[in-house]
């Protein structure tokens, strides 16, 4: 195993520690629930770069998130704000990253309350995230859909 690949793991466990329950596998993600979040329905799935992301929805806040972990990412703040853009494919949109850590990983909070942004996500196959000009990270979006459908599944189970 290299040592890549353990810290991937290690972060990825340490991620997971957060009261989150395990709802299912769709599209190669994991379904989550988090009662932290109202009981939202996430999706989740680690990365090669070391990226952890989660996708899925706030029933406190009554929006949609994405929220991405990386042990690269020490220079964020905790609570400051980020200017960021997504490219889905082609398609660019701009938001707001809030700076979070989790376990001491970094991370940042991405929320939206577009349902368009969502079906944007399930249908492209790439997410690149940039932040003053350069590029944050980019993630296959390989099953997406698939998983999003569980996650709608998993929210309406739980009311």
């Amino acid at each position: 195993m290299t040592l890549a690949a353990a810290a991937l793991i290690a972060a990825a466990g340490a991620l997971q520690a957060q009261q989150l329950e395990q709802w299912g596998t769709a599209g190669g993600w994991d379904v989550m629930i988090d009662p932290s979040l109202g009981d939202g329905c996430l999706i989740q799935a680690a990365y090669n770069d070391g990226s952890l992301v989660r996708i899925g929805f706030d029933r406190n806040e009554g929006s949609g998130y994405i929220t991405a972990f990386n042990e690269a990412w020490g220079d964020i703040e905790e609570g400051a704000t980020y200017d960021i853009s997504f490219d889905l494919d082609g398609q660019q949109y701009d938001g707001v990253a809030k700076g979070i850590y989790l376990n001491d990983v970094p991370g940042a909070d991405i929320y939206f309350d577009n349902p368009d942004f969502l079906f944007d996500i399930a249908e492209k196959y790439t997410l690149t995230l940039y932040h003053d000009g350069g590029e944050v990270m980019a993630i296959d979006l390989g099953g997406t859909y698939v998983g999003l459908e569980a996650v709608i599944a998993c929210q309406d189970e739980m009311g």
